[in-house]
């Protein structure tokens, strides 16, 4: 197996094989949740204009997303899990639409086959991986609005790619580190209506769900690995 590192939006449009987009800070984190809460189907997006038009025209879709983290205007919900943790999804069609995750889902182009990346599901995501006998696998790691890196995708990245190669990782400490890191907006009191301290935790639940999320060009659905 050929395991491929990629960073960003370029990363995106570079990945082939079997291709995992990774967004844990929050996008890819959410829509676990949600698909756990019973939603038929997420439609993502990377222009927000899309999905205006999209909910315009299908007014019973609920409407979920930010840009630069604040939920966007007209929007059922922003891209925080904690929002939404009690919310029942059953059967309900999302669109979804953010600065970084979004984005990477509609530049991989070249890929042959896209599942999300998160640490909620990062063994099912190995696991369906190593079930599929990809030949080529790229790892995307998106980061800030898919502009610049960040430590919680990137270890969510390696954490995977030790899990396909049969490796230790201690992740636990790396989680642990982001605290003081690029997931020290979530402590932060002045930033707690955009970024909850409890998404950070909902986020980094590691291992929650043994599902994959797989994007066919035009939805995402869940998969049981």
């Amino acid at each position: 197996m050929e395991i491929n590192m990629l960073y960003l939006k370029k990363g995106a449009s570079l990945a082939k094989g079997l291709t995992v987009i990774i967004d844990v800070f929050r996008a890819f984190s959410l829509e676990c949740y949600i698909m756990a809460a019973g939603a038929k189907k997420i439609i993502p997006v990377a222009d927000k204009d899309e999905a205006y038009e999209l909910k315009k025209a299908n007014p019973e879709y609920i409407l979920i997303g930010e840009r630069h983290g604040i939920k966007l205007e007209g929007f059922d919900y922003g891209n925080s899990p904690s929002q939404i943790k009690n919310v029942d999804f059953k059967n309900k069609t999302i669109i979804h639409t953010t600065s970084s995750g979004t984005q990477g889902l509609a530049g991989a182009v070249n890929a042959d086959n896209v599942i999300t990346g998160s640490l909620v599901n990062a063994k099912a995501i190995a696991d369906y991986i190593i079930k599929c006998n990809a030949k080529i696998v790229s790892l995307v790691s998106m980061g800030w609005e898919g502009i610049y890196n960040t430590k919680e995708d990137i270890l969510c990245a390696e954490y995977i790619r030790a899990l396909l190669n049969g490796e230790e990782s201690d992740v636990l400490t790396g989680i642990e580190n982001l605290k003081q890191t690029d997931g020290a907006r979530f402590f932060d009191e002045s930033q707690q209506e955009s970024c909850p301290t409890e998404d950070f935790y909902l986020c980094t639940d590691i291992n929650k769900f043994n599902f994959v999320l797989k994007y066919n060009g035009q939805f995402i659905e869940k998969i049981n690995v």
